[in-house]
């Protein structure tokens, strides 16, 4: 009996292969610093106080994770906190919040305009946001920009 050969790529070189593995690292270092500062900034927008209850609730995590994690973020210089007033955004912290949303928004239109339902585009969007490399993004918005959603609605169905 003959064996088929493998259709496998060769490996990539040791430089090239790696840089994946280290942009997902530096990601995901990110991915909670973003959630918190975005968080932060939609209740503080809503009109709300940023309390460490409200955060932990919306989290799903215990109020000493987030009292750990908000003093990351202060020593960061990302918030302030005040007592017995909450957790208030620096400028820095502000700034990042804003590019978060935009990621997420331009990720979650994306997925939309793909015809991923309001659900699954929403808690999708959420993870790949903080992965989604700065080409990719821009391509996504450029599809968008061009009608993607259009052109989807184009294809039959499968």
């Amino acid at each position: 009996m003959e064996r088929k050969k493998s259709r496998q790529k060769a490996l990539l070189d040791m430089a090239t292969h790696s840089e994946g593995f280290r942009a997902n690292r530096a990601a995901r270092q990110k991915v909670l610093v973003e959630d918190y500062v975005e968080l932060i900034s939609d209740l503080l927008s809503e009109g709300q106080e940023a309390r460490q209850v409200d955060i932990a609730g919306r989290l799903g995590v215990s109020q000493p994770t987030v009292a750990k994690m908000l003093a990351r973020l202060s020593a960061e210089g990302l918030v302030t906190q005040k007592p017995y007033r909450g957790v208030f955004l620096t400028d820095d912290g502000q700034a990042m919040a804003n590019k978060a949303r935009h990621r997420h928004g331009i990720v979650e239109a994306f997925l939309l305009a793909l015809g991923i339902s309001e659900e699954n585009a929403r808690i999708d969007a959420e993870g790949i946001e903080h992965y989604v490399g700065e080409e990719t993004l821009t391509v996504f918005e450029k599809a968008l920009n061009k009608g993607l959603a259009n052109f989807m609605k184009t294809l039959p169905e499968t």
